[in-house]
């Protein structure tokens, strides 16, 4: 980080020598360490048992001092004594008054500072220190091409070009935003003495993605040493974190949990995430792991639909439709599909009105009532032919269920190249595996679905007023 061949490694201090800074720092180990877990060194550190604990018997595993706590607020108070810090937080504006605007640009300092290159920039903290420790994440924004490609057909693939594509425009407005500051120009952007590249603003990405925890009382942020266990779900989970009255962040051992010497002291990192959510932003997925759980696939409005380019300029809702298992169920959820599936023959209208400033803008309406596309739901659900359009919305999902199976099953039997390293490629199997089985599940919800609808009396009265026998593209 940071680099550009001539401060490779910087970032790096020995995992035994954290312990150290986090007693010298105020944080309190009771019963545990931080280090590999014997006979699984590749997983990298994690948090272990010095002796054996019980869940109810003991006091907190780690308490970490508030002011350790990677967090806006934080942040914003070591700003009052760090200028440099101050300077960056105004110079990129609305971006630095957000938890991530704020902790990416407050690590890429800290990084700037440990840079053997930089002379009196930054104020040193704990913290400065502390993200020596963190290992680079082979999160799948750092797959190779080849690698990507194995994402094909899988929710996975479009959100990590999404995300590249979110990255660049962070990483251009940071540049925008700071090539006037004297010293970002000098140790950042200069074409001869500046250090910073595309793929440090990614790693630092990568860096807070993977570690950020929701606490209570804090928000999302990095908190150090609890930030260093691994995840398991379910009755797996051996602790839970939070804050005290204090604001001091801690580690419990559940109640109940036993753990013996030498055993690893788990946390969750949200059990309702799915198979793509936890590749995404964690890089793994437990082996235990049989549902994809959850799905978001894109949806576009036909190409054929009149009212396509207003329908595309009011709706305030993601384009597309989410899949979900819950207790062994499989079903579906989605606000654009209803602005998908409505026309003008059935109350859909649109209108241009003036503002204030004199500019014109699209307003929507249905059946004469001002449309909030985050409640057409609510709307049709009151109108009589709601079982229509809820025929309508199967039959459109289904087809894009549809063309989804088609173009994974086109992946099956995909050869691995030489240059491909084994976890994207492990990782990508299984997701698409995982995927396939719940889209698969999905397509029998939704047949399910549209031939109890179009046994309806409101879809019957449809039909006949269709025109009789012929058969009518719900589409």
């Amino acid at each position: 980080m940071i680099r550009r061949g001539r401060t490779e490694g910087w970032l790096k201090q020995p995992i035994d020598t954290l312990p150290r800074w986090a007693i010298f720092h105020g944080v309190a180990f009771n019963g545990v360490k931080i280090g590999p877990l014997p006979g699984f060194e590749e997983r990298g550190s994690t948090v272990i048992a010095d002796h054996d604990l019980e869940g109810g018997k003991v006091e907190p595993l780690l308490t970490i001092p508030k002011e350790l706590i990677i967090s806006r607020q934080n942040i914003e108070l070591l700003a009052k004594a760090d200028r440099h810090l101050r300077e960056l937080l105004e110079a990129i504006g609305d971006f630095g008054r957000t938890t991530r605007g704020a902790v990416l640009t407050f690590l890429l300092l800290q990084a700037t500072i440990c840079c053997p290159e930089t002379h009196d920039v930054g104020v040193l903290n704990p913290l400065t220190e502390y993200i020596k420790f963190l290992p680079d994440e082979l999160l799948p924004t750092f797959w190779t091409e080849e690698e990507q490609d194995l994402l094909t057909g899988t929710t996975l693939k479009p959100a990590v070009r999404a995300k590249l594509n979110s990255l660049l425009r962070e990483f251009e407005t940071l540049r925008t935003a700071t090539e006037s500051i004297e010293w970002c120009a000098k140790y950042w952007w200069d074409e001869d003495t500046g250090m910073v590249t595309f793929e440090d603003w990614m790693r630092i990405d990568a860096m807070y993605r993977s570690r950020a925890l929701e606490f209570p009382g804090a928000g999302d942020c990095m908190m150090p040493c609890v930030d260093m266990a691994n995840h398991a779900s379910g009755d797996a989970t051996a602790a839970l974190y939070e804050t005290d009255d204090d604001g001091n962040g801690l580690l419990l051992l559940r109640e109940g949990k036993k753990i013996a010497p030498g055993g690893e002291i788990t946390i969750t990192y949200g059990d309702e995430k799915g198979a793509c959510e936890n590749i995404f932003s964690y890089g793994f997925l437990e082996d235990t792991v049989a549902s994809a759980k959850v799905m978001f696939l894109d949806l576009d409005i036909p190409s054929d639909d009149p009212l396509r380019p207003a329908k595309i300029y009011v709706s305030t809702v993601a384009p597309g439709f989410r899949i979900f298992e819950k207790d062994g169920h499989v079903d579906w959820e989605s606000d654009f599909i209803w602005l998908v599936v409505i026309n003008e023959e059935d109350g859909l209208d649109f209108k241009v009105r003036q503002t204030i400033d004199g500019k014109r803008e699209i307003q929507a309406f249905w059946k004469e009532r001002e449309l909030d596309t985050t409640k057409l739901r609510e709307y049709l659900q009151e109108d009589p032919a709601w079982d229509v359009f809820q025929l309508r919305a199967t039959v459109l999902l289904q087809q894009r269920v549809e063309t989804q199976i088609d173009t994974l099953q086109e992946m099956q039997g995909a050869k691995r190249e030489f240059s491909i390293r084994d976890v994207p490629w492990i990782l990508a199997e299984r997701l698409r595996k995982l995927e396939l089985e719940l889209l698969v599940s999905a397509v029998s919800t939704l047949e399910h679905q549209k031939s109890s609808l179009v046994e309806s009396e409101a879809v019957q009265r449809y039909l006949g007023l269709a025109g009789g026998d012929e058969e009518v593209d719900f589409s």
